[in-house]
């Protein structure tokens, strides 16, 4: 009996004591705070702490990101350890808790009390916020862009006095040199300008009006001088600029003839240039695309091919190819709705192609516009002086590709279908090594093509090349900075706090409907497609890849969204361009076409909105419950056709006398 009772006294303490630890120890949810310590410039403790800082005693695994990489940790009453392969300025931890996110931004600081000093992780999202802000208020993205990468240099270097004139120099030092001496960037540069040469070449040897002729044969009525436009629209593909100067000043003269109106003409010239470059895989977007994706790319783990992804992102192009189509539809279904309408009727009843004549400002620059793209001599305007430059630059791309990306192992698989392979061999490929060995062949075609037939001397085939060379600069500079401001993003783990922002709250199946209204929205802002894609594409493409992981999608799940969200910033880019008035290819449409910017404009605007609705809310969300993608275009084209059917009305063919016509 004496024995039971100490035992018995000794069972209670233990349970008491159970109990007690049991009431300390919290659940992953309940987690409010993480707290970081260093113990040298590598190693470091983490604690799970309450907002007050007080130790909170969680057991368990947690999953965390640390500077980006996704790490299971083992938390033993609240503490864990963990080291980095090298020291780095700013640790970055993240932790999703099931109910919320926490996000965390650190700085190595021995003044410290724990060796660390924590930044609010709302600032590692100023730089490309500022850059935003700054391109609405004054819409300039190359001003924008600039003051982005300061401000980021500003935080990276410690919020300090100093730091704002180190986050200045590092501008020039430190990010704009990482962005120029990566390999892939300057092959983006070089393609670029490449391209562009040979742009300016061809039309000046007279081969782009050669086959803009070429095609003007079959104009023989309202419908079909239109279908000529679009067919000319849809194949000068490789540049954007290019196709609208080239299109609306040759057709004009064609479709003023047979009463189409300059607010149709600017709206076919306008929309088939921008998506016809934006998902053609020869062109001078190529290369920025690609240099964007390759970049976000590699920075996720993800090892397919840049070219591959863009191949797979052209199943959810779905407002590019739409407004084709849509554009196609009008034309054959001899159909317009809303101020378009009523300009055509206005056409075809008075003659009057244009609601208002240029001035003469407006009149000076539009030749000046036109004058880098008009042949030397009109007389001689052939067509395969274009037509063998771009089938060059297009047979040497895929040359390259499958030269570069080619495998014996691969090929010499029995068991996988010969598309599997070449999607492979393309994946594997060094895509700027192609577009490098390409467009310097299609220069050196359109050289040789001119002097042969001395069409310009060298010294003014030269003059052309580099005139082309000056017309791709500001498109470049936007690249670089762009390039720089990414680095900015990566150093400050902007994509992880934008995860942080999204996950819990948004399903990774509304990221490319957000992403492409977002786009949109920059895009109608500064009137800038590539600008827009330099801001969203390293943010983005991050962020959907983190939400992803965090919800537990397998690589299968993942993969399509990605896919997805690369198509729709692009999407969303040449949505936004074909609504600003401040877009440069809008304006250059206007002018081209002879039409009122206001005009074209407006009547552009229901057009643009109608395909992009569609796009979204149909095709996005059809994808989203995994319709095929092919079923998905067929739906979204019949959704327009019945719109246009719907609201559309009956352009009256009315001849009016010559004399009467504008």
């Amino acid at each position: 009996m004496k024995l039971y009772r100490p035992l018995l006294s000794l069972l209670l303490l233990v349970l008491l004591s159970v109990q007690v630890s049991a009431q300390d120890l919290v659940s992953k949810e309940e987690i409010e705070e993480l707290q970081l310590q260093a113990i040298n410039d590598t190693a470091f403790t983490l604690r799970t702490v309450s907002e007050a800082g007080n130790l909170m005693k969680y057991t368990g695994v947690l999953p965390l990101r640390i500077n980006g990489e996704l790490q299971d940790k083992e938390f033993m009453e609240g503490e864990t350890t963990f080291s980095l392969p090298e020291r780095a300025d700013l640790v970055q931890v993240s932790a999703n808790m099931g109910t919320h996110t926490i996000a965390r931004l650190y700085q190595l600081d021995v003044e410290e009390q724990r060796g660390v000093r924590e930044f609010p992780m709302w600032l590692s999202i100023l730089p490309p916020l500022i850059a935003i802000v700054l391109a609405l208020i004054f819409r300039e993205v190359l001003l924008a862009l600039f003051a982005g990468i300061w401000v980021g240099g500003f935080v990276i270097y410690g919020l300090s006095f100093k730091s704002i004139f180190t986050g200045l120099l590092a501008v020039g030092d430190t990010f704009l040199m990482t962005a120029l001496t990566d390999s892939d960037h300057v092959s983006v540069i070089i393609f670029s300008m490449l391209i562009g040469g040979m742009v300016a070449i061809i039309s000046k040897n007279g081969g782009m009006a050669g086959v803009v002729k070429l095609l003007s044969r079959y104009a023989r009525s309202a419908k079909s001088s239109q279908l000529v436009t679009w067919v000319l629209g849809v194949a000068i593909f490789f540049d954007d600029y290019a196709n609208t100067l080239i299109v609306g000043n040759t057709m004009r003269p064609v479709t003023d003839k047979h009463r189409i109106s300059r607010e149709k003409l600017a709206y076919i010239v306008d929309s088939t240039a921008a998506p016809v470059a934006a998902i053609a895989f020869v062109t001078t977007w190529i290369g920025a695309e690609l240099g964007y994706i390759k970049d976000a790319a590699a920075k996720l783990g993800i090892e397919e091919g840049a070219y591959s992804l863009f191949f797979h992102s052209l199943e959810y192009a779905y407002y590019p190819v739409l407004t084709l189509v849509f554009i196609l539809m009008l034309i054959l279904m001899n159909r317009d709705y809303g101020l378009m309408h009523k300009a055509e009727v206005r056409a075809r009843t008075t003659g009057a192609v244009s609601a208002a004549r240029l001035d003469e400002a407006g009149q000076e620059k539009q030749q000046q516009e036109m004058a880098e793209f008009e042949p030397i001599d009109d007389t001689r305007t052939r067509a395969i002086n274009a037509l063998l430059p771009v089938l060059t630059v297009i047979g040497g791309t895929i040359i390259g590709l499958l030269y570069t990306g080619y495998s014996p192992e691969i090929w010499a698989d029995p068991g996988t279908g010969f598309f599997r392979k070449l999607s492979a061999t393309i994946g594997d490929s060094n895509s700027y090594v192609a577009l490098i060995w390409a467009s310097l062949g299609g220069v050196i075609v359109a050289i040789a093509l001119t002097l042969s037939q001395r069409i310009m001397s060298m010294t003014a085939t030269m003059e052309s090349l580099v005139v082309g060379f000056k017309t791709m600069l500001p498109a470049i500079l936007i690249l670089v900075l762009a390039w720089s401001l990414a680095a900015v993003t990566q150093e400050l783990y902007t994509a992880e706090y934008l995860t942080s922002l999204l996950s819990g709250n948004v399903s990774p199946y509304f990221l490319p409907e957000i992403t492409f209204f977002l786009a949109a929205a920059i895009a109608f802002s500064t009137g800038s497609s590539w600008g827009t894609m330099a801001i969203l594409y390293p943010l983005m493409m991050p962020a959907a890849w983190y939400v992803c992981q965090q919800q537990g999608f397998t690589m299968e799940e993942t993969m399509p969204i990605m896919y997805n969200v690369i198509s729709v910033v692009l999407a969303g880019a040449v949505f936004g361009d074909h609504c600003s008035p401040i877009s440069d290819t809008t304006i250059l449409s206007s002018l081209a076409s002879g039409c009122n910017h206001i005009d074209h404009v407006k009547t552009q605007l229901p057009y643009a909105v109608t395909v992009a609705l569609v796009a979204n809310i149909v095709c996005t969300n059809l994808s989203a419950f995994g319709v095929h993608w092919a079923l998905v275009y067929v739906i979204g084209a019949v959704t327009l056709w019945g719109l246009i059917k719907l609201i559309g009305k009956k352009n009256e063919v009315k001849v009016v006398p010559a004399a009467e016509m504008v």
